[in-house]
């Protein structure tokens, strides 16, 4: 059903760029998309900051959170209110908001007078009791739950009870890049003439690098010319606590069996242009992570997009978008698997390219555009819905103050009428 909408101030809050991280890379790129989509929106961000603090916003942030401190929250909510908006975009993940399970955000979520559209970037299948609970709540504070899945959908209906009608399946964006020849990027990277296989993305141990790197005596053997290229940041936070071990253990893996010559670390978190690049100098793309419980993969789907042929070890979201032929699944922490299937297709350009050509044509349904139209629909159905809530019933659900001293609601209420006919800005 096609609805003309009449969403127009949109805040969207989460992680963002130039925070290094997969939630800032998506919260950046859907207000992009959606504004470029729709002239007359008025988007702005809300950005969520960690531990390490400030960063060099662009000016469509318009307020910053500070990820533990639990009345900056509630601060931002009485900002947000006094805004005029029509929708608030939430993207969720428990790790990047404060409190247990992330459960701050809730006290934002409790004072908001508009409704909510929240994006969930994990649905866990196993949740602790802090993450039910906050689960729980967050479906019920929200108007409308997306998610990139079918596994996903299934699992807020069936662990959590959340409603079929309240939840909107809107594939990973991605950018909309040409069907080129690998030949047109390899030179600028120093790899023309060779077979490149590639994985990207911020590091950490739950990647499973070391077992691809396991597999490629064997495929070296047989292919003496591929290269390995692994491009990404060590994540902050592994940094953080465990510093560059990671990364030096697999530097180390590389020289115990004696890949210098085939292994390529970038350790940079490179900006949309030069990742398209990357992506389109490889043959293959590899995601072997760890964990099959990943309802998402930003990796994935911007290298499936491109049209790369996909190696993948069967988390969530790689099962359900590499069936079909449309890539290879093997075993986790399998590396003969990994160095079978990585010569296979070496070996059978015809079948590489036949799975190249319906990764790119599945791809052209998950471009930006095409899903800045599905949230705009999702964001309208839920301007629509609260619209059509009695007053008691819309109080109810969007939101609870009981918890709130008279003073308190106060001083939020005349810092709301000071801020309503000002551009939205921090506290």
């Amino acid at each position: 059903m096609k609805i003309a909408s009449k969403t127009r101030n949109i805040a969207f809050l989460g992680n963002y760029l130039p925070r290094k991280c997969g939630i800032a890379t998506f919260t950046s790129d859907l207000l992009g998309a959606v504004a470029a989509l729709h002239h007359r929106s008025r988007c702005f961000a809300v950005a969520v900051n960690d531990v390490e603090g400030h960063y060099q916003y662009p000016n469509v942030v318009r307020c910053e959170i500070q990820e533990q401190d639990l009345d900056s929250y509630r601060r931002t909510a009485r900002l947000l209110n006094a805004s005029n908006l029509d929708i608030v975009s939430v993207q969720h993940e428990f790790g990047i908001f404060g409190g247990p399970a992330g459960s701050h955000l809730l006290a934002l979520l409790r004072d908001l007078t508009m409704p909510v559209v929240t994006t969930l970037h994990t649905v866990l299948l196993k949740p602790n009791a802090d993450q039910r609970s906050v689960m729980q709540e967050l479906i019920a504070r929200s108007t409308r739950l997306v998610v990139m899945t079918e596994r996903g959908q299934t699992i807020l209906q069936d662990v959590y009870q959340a409603p079929l009608a309240k939840i909107d399946l809107i594939p990973h964006g991605i950018p909309d890049v040409p069907f080129v020849s690998t030949g047109d990027y390899k030179e600028q990277f120093g790899v023309g003439g060779k077979k490149v296989l590639l994985t990207f993305g911020l590091l950490s141990p739950n990647k499973g690098i070391e077992h691809v790197l396991n597999a490629l005596p064997d495929v070296v053997a047989e292919f003496p010319d591929v290269v390995y290229i692994v491009l990404g940041a060590t994540h902050p936070n592994e940094l953080r606590t465990r510093g560059e071990s990671y990364r030096f253990g697999l530097e180390a893996l590389v020289g115990k069996n004696k890949l210098e010559n085939n292994v390529i670390f970038h350790n940079s978190f490179v900006d949309l242009k030069e990742l398209t690049e990357f992506i389109g100098a490889a043959d293959l793309y590899i995601t072997p992570y760890l964990g099959e419980a990943q309802s998402t993969s930003g990796t994935l789907a911007y290298a499936f997009g491109a049209g790369k042929a996909v190696i993948s070890t069967p988390y969530w979201h790689a099962t359900e978008l590499l069936r079909d032929q449309r890539g290879i699944l093997v075993p986790f922490g399998d590396p003969k698997a990994i160095a079978r299937e990585v010569s296979g297709l070496l070996r059978d350009e015809t079948r590489r390219n036949a799975m190249s050509d319906n990764a790119y044509k599945l791809g052209r349904t998950m471009v930006w555009s095409y899903s800045a139209g599905l949230y705009m629909r999702s964001f309208e159905l839920a301007r629509q819905q609260q619209k059509a809530l009695p007053a008691s019933v819309a109080a109810s659900v969007l939101g609870d103050r009981s918890y709130e001293s008279d003073a308190r609601r106060k001083t939020g209420n005349q810092a709301a009428a000071r801020q309503r006919n000002r551009p939205f800005q921090c506290p």
